[in-house]
């Protein structure tokens, strides 16, 4: 009976060390640090031996918004200009599309010298004060630009300029001094094409581009 007694606590002691080598092994795997994927490397050796990202080469965004012939003239105010964005400048064209266009309609001369060369300026002040001589007002709405696309780039010395066409839908209305409808209807909105030429001194500090030229499209 003791005999057995012994061997069977000799078993159990040979379980229970066996038991703990693989629970042991496996706490302290379980325990170490899995280093991060961006991590710096922890010796000069690893740090060598890390890949290094590739250098990416310059891309010109814009997709379709450029037709191809202004491609290399999109491309030299590019070089000129290193923070300069295709798409970004399509967005900020729109954006002075719309507030020179709301400017005009409500004759709000000061945001429109602000936004223009001095010729087109000239040309809108003289519309404008044709109109209230006249003694009319114009209630516009632009209801959506549907597309802006660069029809023309160059770079001429340090002076960009950039025409861009622009097919938007404008409900026009004009209203005598007595506020009746002299021409147009909200009802209706009527496409309008339009090509707008912005300037701008790739040296100047000022990222802001001024209406040099505007046509019908």
């Amino acid at each position: 009976m003791i005999t057995e007694i012994v061997i069977l606590a000799m078993i159990a002691a040979f379980l229970g060390l066996r038991l703990y080598s693989v629970l042991g092994r496996r706490s302290e795997h379980e325990e170490k640090v899995v280093p991060h994927r961006f991590e710096r490397a922890d010796t000069p050796a690893q740090a060598e031996n890390a890949p290094r990202p590739a250098r990416q080469p310059v891309v010109l965004r814009g997709g379709d918004n450029a037709a191809p012939a202004s491609e290399a003239g999109v491309r030299a105010i590019a070089a000129a200009s290193p923070g300069f964005d295709l798409l970004g400048f399509l967005e900020g064209a729109k954006g002075a599309y719309a507030m020179i266009l709301e400017a005009f309609w409500k004759g709000d001369k000061d945001t429109l010298r602000e936004l223009t060369d001095g010729d087109v300026y000239e040309s809108f002040a003289q519309a404008i004060d044709a109109r209230e001589e006249a003694g009319e007002t114009l209630d516009n709405r632009l209801i959506r630009i549907e597309d802006a696309t660069v029809r023309s780039a160059d770079l001429d010395g340090r002076i960009a300029r950039i025409a861009v066409l622009f097919v938007a839908d404008i409900a026009a209305v004009t209203r005598s001094a007595e506020g009746n409808v002299v021409a147009g209807s909200l009802d209706d909105a009527i496409e309008s094409r339009d090509v707008w030429t912005f300037r701008r001194n790739v040296d100047a500090a000022d990222p802001n581009w001024v209406l040099d030229e505007t046509d019908e499209g």
